[in-house]
């Protein structure tokens, strides 16, 4: 969940247009280096081992607590958590979402966010398609719009562009906005789905320990809806949280299965590599008239 950059596409609509996380198959390890993207830019999550947390979400269903309860109370002392100490952080994200049915590649790019006011600065790495793309949002600058240009070539020639972050040309290949992006929006995002989900049944949650993102050792929340049922987003989702930090480090949903017997299908996955808390961020570093950046404004 959360938005990672345009793609390009609204740079090159604007002449033509201006996203990476996503979610591995259940149980696979990644990190086996695909593309040339270089060491370091690829998700390693490790499979989910153990099944802690079972015997407590037989108890809770016993005494009337809905399986979702114990999830949920993670994510709210996180929030708590995010807001007492945490004010910026930088890392490199990664995100892979479906739209309109295709599933796009992974994109890689360097992100900074601080929590107040919300400010995102992102700087695509990868692919080539993207690369050298600066993004820029600022709550209350800018008159609420985004800023943003492409990389090199022929898009670079349009220079900067300020657009509504939900308007049609900002969305084009983002599932979300980049309001929406970072780590405390995609928890809060969690809760809102976990609330909605707690008035029904058909939900199984398991707690996996140890689990790891890229050395990271986290707590791996896995929520699975066996049946597909009007009412739920997603057949299976797993959320990581980082055992320091307290914060999700990596979201992974996934459809169910297009046909019996099949494997579930990859809806989004985004993957917070490489964070670094409280970098004392000033509003220089959300300026589009940084010298080290290339927004070209003055």
């Amino acid at each position: 969940m959360g938005w990672a950059g345009t793609r390009g596409r609204f740079i090159v609509a604007a002449m033509v247009g201006l996203t990476a996380m996503g979610w591995a198959a259940p149980g696979v390890v990644l990190g086996q280096q695909t593309s040339s993207q270089g060491p370091g830019l690829t998700p390693q999550g490790g499979g989910a081992q153990g099944n802690i947390g079972a015997s407590d979400a037989l108890a809770n269903t016993a005494a009337g607590v809905h399986p979702l309860q114990a999830a949920l109370d993670v994510a709210n002392k996180g929030l708590a958590s995010i807001d007492a100490n945490i004010q910026d952080y930088s890392a490199t994200m990664v995100k892979r979402e479906r739209i309109d049915g295709k599933l796009n590649e992974h994109e890689y790019m360097f992100i900074k966010i601080r929590q107040k006011p919300f400010s995102v600065y992102l700087y695509f790495l990868g692919p080539d398609s993207v690369k050298g793309q600066e993004v820029i949002y600022s709550q209350g600058q800018n008159d609420g719009n985004m800023l943003a240009h492409a990389g090199s070539g022929v898009r670079a020639m349009v220079g900067t562009v300020s657009l509504k972050p939900t308007s049609m040309l900002a969305m084009s290949g983002n599932r979300y906005s980049i309001m929406e992006i970072g780590v405390e929006n995609l928890t809060r995002r969690l809760v809102e789905v976990a609330e909605h989900d707690k008035q029904f049944g058909e939900c199984e949650v398991n707690f996996y320990p140890n689990a790891k993102v890229n050395g990271r050792v986290c707590t791996c929340i896995q929520v699975t809806h066996p049946v597909p049922r009007r009412n739920f987003r997603f057949n299976l989702a797993r959320v990581f949280i980082d055992d320091e930090y307290h914060i999700p480090i990596r979201y992974e949903a996934y459809d169910w299965p297009q046909e019996k017997g099949g494997q579930p299908v990859l809806m989004e996955e985004y993957t917070y590599m490489n964070v670094k808390i409280n970098n004392g961020f000033t509003d220089a570093d959300f300026d589009p008239r940084n010298t080290a950046y290339k927004f070209g404004m003055k």
